[in-house]
Parts: C-alpha cells; sequence; structure tokens
C-alpha cells in the first residue's frame, strides 16, 4: 500500500516510510507547525475489517491513557476517515537491539539510565491500566542515552476483553513470560518479566534464554534459569526475582523505579570500564545527608532520588487536553537544538551526530571492542585488494607485483609494532600479521589458477564498486 512522500493525511504532511507492521505502515511526518511525527496508517485490508478497527480503537484509548517522558505519546487518532490513522511522538534514535548488535553491551551509567528509564516507562504503563504485552530490545529506543518504549500496537486494556485476530503476532520469544507460553492469564507480571529479560540482553549482549527455534525458546524460559552471567552485580538480584517463573513472586513495576534507585551505584559504577558517573540530584548535595549504620564500622548512603522526568518535545499543540506551548519558549529551544534557526526536522541517519553522541556515552570497553572490529575489516579487505592488484601485475609486471606485497606487509608489520609496545595490544598484532601472511598467501593462489587478464577485471570490477559504494553513501 505505501503513501507516497509528500502526501497529507489529515493535518500531517508525509516525509518517509519509516516501517510496517502487522495493522499498518508507520511513516515520518511533519505536523501543522513543522515538527516531526510518526504516522501509523492502517493497512487498507485492516481497516475494512470491523473487527480490526474495534483493535485499533481499543489500541487507541489505551495509548491516550498513557503518559510519560519516557513512552511515545499519542498526539491524534482518525478512525472515521478514508485512510484510519494514528499519530505519536516521533523517537530520534536507535532500537536497542540495534545498539547492542552493533556496539556490544552497555554498562556504566547507560546501563543505569537505562534501567530506570524502562522501569518509569513500564509504571506509567501500569499506572494508566495498560499492559504492553511486547517489551523487547526492538521496542526501545535510545535517544541521547536516554530509553523511550514505543509500539503499543499489541497492549490492551486491564479493564477490557482480550481481543484476538487470526495472524496477530502475540509477542517474541524469549521476552514472552512462561505464564503467557502456558496458556495462563496475561498480566501486569508479564511486563515485569519482559523489561527483566531487556536488561539481561542489555547488560549481557546475549538473549537471557539463548537463540533457536521458538519452541525451544518456549522451553528454556518455562523450565530453564535465564542466562545472567555478566550482569552487574547491583542488577543481577532484581532482574531474578523479576525472571521467576511464578507472577505471584514478581514485584510490581510501580515498585520497581524505587528498588532500581536503591541498588543502582552512584559516582563511579563498579564494574565498568573507565569512570562513568550517573547524574543525580543526590550526587550534586555532596555529604547533605546523613550516612546510615548498617553493621560495624560499615555505612551505607541514603539512595539517591528519582532522575527528574525529561522536557517533552516541542508539540505546537497537544490534542486530547494537552496545553499549547509558548511559541518564543518554543523557538530559542529549536534554535538551541538545532543550531540553525527555523530548522526543525532531524530525521536520524546513521553516521550524524546523534550516533557520535550515544556512542561517546558508552564504556571504553564497548569503544574499544567497536575499534577492533572496524580494524579487523579493515585489514582483511585490504589483504584482499592488495592480493589481487599483485597476482593481476605478477606475470606482466612482476617489480611492481612484489612493491605491493612488501609495502602492504611493511604497514601491518609497522601497525602490529606501535600497537604492542604502545598500547600492549597483542591480539592487533595478531590480526595484523595475519593479515600480511594471508595477503601473501592469497597473492600466490590467485597467481598460479587465474590468467592475468582474468584478474585485472576481477580487480576492475571490485575498484568500480568500492567507487559505487563511496559515492552513494
Amino acid at each position: 500500500m505505501g503513501a507516497p512522500d509528500g502526501d497529507c493525511l489529515g493535518p500531517y504532511r508525509l516525509l518517509s516510510p519509516l516501517g510496517a507492521g502487522g495493522f499498518g505502515e508507520v511513516h515520518l511526518a511533519l505536523d501543522p507547525e513543522g515538527h516531526t511525527v510518526a504516522v501509523k496508517i492502517l493497512h487498507p485490508h485492516v481497516a475494512a475489517d470491523e473487527v480490526a478497527l474495534t483493535r485499533l480503537a481499543r489500541e487507541v484509548e489505551a495509548m491516550r491513557r498513557v503518559q510519560g517522558p519516557y513512552v511515545a505519546e499519542l498526539i491524534e487518532a482518525s478512525l472515521q476517515s478514508e485512510r484510519p490513522y494514528l499519530a505519536t511522538r516521533y523517537v530520534q534514535g536507535r532500537p536497542l537491539s540495534a545498539v547492542v548488535s552493533g556496539d556490544g553491551p552497555v554498562g556504566g551509567e547507560v546501563l543505569v539510565r537505562l534501567a530506570r528509564g524502562l522501569a518509569e516507562a513500564l509504571a506509567a504503563v501500569h499506572a494508566a491500566g495498560v499492559i504492553h504485552r511486547d517489551l523487547k530490545p526492538g521496542n526501545v529506543i535510545l535517544t541521547d542515552g536516554e530509553p523511550v518504549l514505543i509500539d503499543f500496537g499489541i497492549a490492551c486494556l486491564l479493564d477490557s476483553a482480550t481481543v484476538t485476530t487470526s495472524g496477530a503476532v502475540l509477542g517474541t520469544p524469549g521476552y514472552l513470560a512462561p505464564e503467557i507460553l502456558e496458556g495462563g492469564e496475561t498480566g501486569p507480571e508479564a511486563d515485569v518479566f519482559s523489561l527483566a529479560a531487556t536488561l539481561a540482553f542489555a547488560a549481557t549482549g546475549r538473549h537471557p534464554y539463548g537463540t533457536g527455534p521458538a519452541s525451544a525458546i518456549g522451553y528454556r524460559v518455562v523450565h530453564h534459569e535465564p542466562d545472567l552471567d555478566g550482569v552487574p552485580p547491583w542488577l543481577e538480584p532484581l532482574l531474578r526475582e523479576c525472571l521467576v517463573p511464578d507472577p505471584a513472586a514478581r514485584p510490581p513495576a510501580a515498585a520497581l523505579p524505587a528498588r532500581l534507585a536503591a541498588v543502582a551505584p552512584v559516582g563511579r559504577v563498579a564494574g565498568s570500564e573507565g569512570s562513568a558517573t550517573v547524574p543525580s540530584s543526590a550526587s550534586s548535595a555532596g555529604s547533605a545527608g546523613s550516612a546510615a549504620p548498617v553493621g560495624p564500622g560499615v555505612f551505607a548512603s541514603p539512595p539517591p532520588p528519582p532522575a527528574p522526568p525529561r522536557p517533552r518535545p516541542p508539540f505546537s499543540s497537544w490534542r486530547g487536553g494537552r496545553p499549547r506551548e509558548d511559541r518564543e519558549s518554543r523557538r530559542s529551544r529549536e534554535d538551541r537544538e538545532s543550531g540553525v534557526h527555523g530548522l526543525t526536522t532531524r530525521e536520524w541517519r546513521p553516521g550524524r551526530r546523534g550516533r557520535s553522541r550515544l556512542d561517546a556515552s558508552l564504556p571504553e570497553s564497548a569503544r574499544e571492542h567497536r575499534r577492533a572490529v572496524i580494524h579487523r575489516r579493515w585489514v582483511i579487505g585490504t589483504g584482499l585488494l592488495v592480493a589481487l592488484a599483485a597476482a593481476a601485475a605478477k606475470s606482466p609486471l612482476p617489480e611492481v607485483s612484489l612493491l605491493l606485497l612488501t609495502v602492504y606487509g611493511a604497514v601491518m608489520i609497522i601497525d602490529g609494532g606501535v600497537a604492542l609496545f604502545a598500547r600492549q595490544n597483542r591480539p592487533r598484532l595478531v590480526v595484523d600479521l595475519a593479515g600480511a601472511g594471508g595477503s601473501v598467501a592469497l597473492w600466490a593462489v590467485l597467481g598460479a589458477f587465474f590468467s592475468p587478464l582474468t584478474l585485472g577485471l576481477a580487480l576492475g570490477t571490485v575498484v568500480f564498486v568500492l567507487v559505487v559504494i563511496l559515492l552513494s553513501s
């Protein structure tokens, strides 16, 4: 179906598609004041189904009852138009699943902010009488290090009957609570289980119940203990309590923010790489609060209060009873955010400054892992290119062939030596030496089995593809 870019839907001008799900297609759009929103357009075959419209009406009502700084709130909905849609706050950033897959596990200050933000988001969801039912890393967006919970597409009201449709996805394996897998009642305790599984994935980089077929993962959820190896000591006991099979034994979502505030590290984060600090009003107060004795010679500082909520994004008008913001204060905030007067749309793209701010808040271990991955890919890519070029020049220009191999080998040896003696980085030295040796071996194999003409054509094709990639990026 797909609405074309520049098309208007109600008061919104569609800019570009963001994704699609079982019920509709999500577009980045501009509201009448020029602010970005996310517009979800119902699929035509779903819009023609009265049962699906009833389900959407329940979804809209649920989303209107959920508000908070860590959830993507509903702005407006239109169910009677030719193309039914709903508009929510647009969240710029990357999904938690992509952050962990690309940069490794999160830790230190980032993990503390993630845990506190998701706990407050789930508390707000349950306070509104809603069950999210699909809390997972893909439905958590990190924006400037702060989490935002999105996609209430399968949320249902606590005080309404469960609505089911054929083909509807009811959850994600590994993050569904065991009582759901066993066919029991779905309550808010299931979201607490999903929250703990999501935090375990963020802290370790692994799914807490492994991977594989959905049936195998479901069996491990019901019968096995979660894999929490690598979760920081301050967080592991709470996650184990939230992942118990008995729903009644799990803590309620309303208690999670206070529980995390009591156990989350303040100042230098224990077990993290570097010296990440946790922003808190208690840290600026110094020693104003008195310490409570907990044993002979041992004192425990009072838990810090929860972090203040982030201000809401500058919408010109909030439907459903939300106040209109002052124009001058909104304009000054936009100027601070964008640095250009009048620029209101800043869609996130890979490689822009939004990603660098997030990477800067990652632990040093995650950044070092990312640098190692980039270096390994660079060595492999350049080694393949040099071996191919040297093999192509082996017969007509043997001097050039040997020169290429010699220069590449010298560069690899120098880089490995610098890494070894300057930073004591032995793995990098191994990668460099393996790259140099592998390029020589590949040069010998290619030169023995392929003609110079074939190798030249292959080299030209590779260079052409690289140039196209560089120009397109």
